[in-house]
């Protein structure tokens, strides 16, 4: 790790038993890492890895059949994979903490808002209950709630979707972490909600200094919030560039194809370009590059071989045959593409 990583992922595989014998692999080969105070994108269809890849890091699969099996995660200079039950009880919630899909799914709903956020900051301070609900209405009142004394006497049923949402971030929020996962953060959110979701997440890491991880599989948010970009596709990492480069010029067909499927305003358009089929179970990967189902471009060395993931400048990698010195192709206008 360079002194400027607050997490590096490398080459982690997870995989989850399908029968008494056999295990499959959800995610594999990943690597990425997030410099302190920056927001980087991981995105993807549904089913890619995203949400995999997030409960692995702060090994959060205790509850499902899965494992992990291979790599490391770096953490202020510490492997979390080999940090014992009770050390990452310390780190989740206090340095690291995450914002889940459901805000519905993930408050208990036979709890006070104020109860669940108390809870959750004594377990990681020395506060006594009455500085403990002095710090939740604190904390529920820099996330941009009006009425935080109202709010913190509700129970989850009895809040909007964006107002559960902002009771998330400001329970991941209340002991200051140095990293925020955020998995889907704006889902089921109207488009006003969302870009006040989004605004206060900059704000944290603007006045905080928090590092943030956006899963999401809107590349209209990335383009809006992120620096950096990591495309996962099957489990796999097959496209990562600065988010200005990947906009600019994508180089993997996969995260063409979704950037081409983007809504566009002021474009007249019989229907919306879109990418065929859909993403593989983890039982039936296919063989050879992933995405070669899906792939206008594949040819026989995709279905055969998988492409490592390579460099092909200075700040932009890529999992694509057609990437490969080796390897180009002639595009509808005959044009050699590389």
């Amino acid at each position: 790790m360079n002194e400027n990583n607050l997490l590096k992922v490398e080459n982690l595989r997870t995989e989850f038993k399908i029968s008494r014998k056999k295990s499959v692999a959800a995610i594999s080969d990943v690597t990425f890492e997030i410099d302190k105070g920056e927001i980087v994108g991981l995105v993807g269809e549904s089913g890619c890895g995203k949400s995999v890849t997030s409960l692995s890091i702060i090994r959060l699969l205790n509850d499902t059949s899965g494992e992990i099996t291979n790599g490391s995660v770096w953490f202020k200079g510490n492997n979390l994979l080999k940090l014992s039950d009770e050390e990452m009880r310390h780190i989740r919630g206090k340095e690291i903490a995450m914002i889940f899909q459901e805000p519905m799914t993930s408050l208990n709903p036979v709890l006070r808002i104020d109860n669940q956020l108390i809870e959750a900051i004594q377990l990681h301070t020395e506060y006594t209950k009455q500085e403990a609900r002095k710090h939740a209405l604190e904390t529920l009142r820099s996330v941009g709630i009006p009425d935080p004394e109202r709010v913190s006497r509700c129970y989850p049923h009895q809040l909007s979707g964006g107002m559960s949402q902002r009771v998330m971030i400001a329970m991941a929020m209340s002991c200051y972490p140095d990293l925020l996962i955020a998995d889907e953060p704006t889902t089921a959110l109207d488009v006003t909600i969302q870009a006040q979701i989004l605004d206060l997440m900059q704000g944290i890491r603007n006045t905080r200094g928090t590092s943030i991880l956006l899963i999401t599989h809107d590349l209209g948010i990335v383009a809006e919030t992120c620096s950096r970009v990591y495309v996962m596709y099957a489990g796999r990492i097959i496209e990562e560039a600065p988010v200005d480069i990947l906009f600019s010029n994508p180089s993997h067909p996969y995260t063409q194809g979704l950037i081409a499927s983007i809504p566009k305003l002021g474009l007249e358009a019989e229907s919306l370009p879109f990418i065929p089929g859909s993403v593989p179970d983890i039982t039936m990967m296919p063989g050879g590059c992933r995405f070669h189902p899906r792939c206008r471009y594949a040819t026989e060395i995709c279905s055969q071989k998988e492409p490592e993931l390579i460099s092909i400048n200075e700040s932009q990698k890529c999992r694509c045959w057609l990437k490969t010195s080796e390897y180009s192709i002639k595009t509808e206008n005959g044009e050699s593409r590389k």
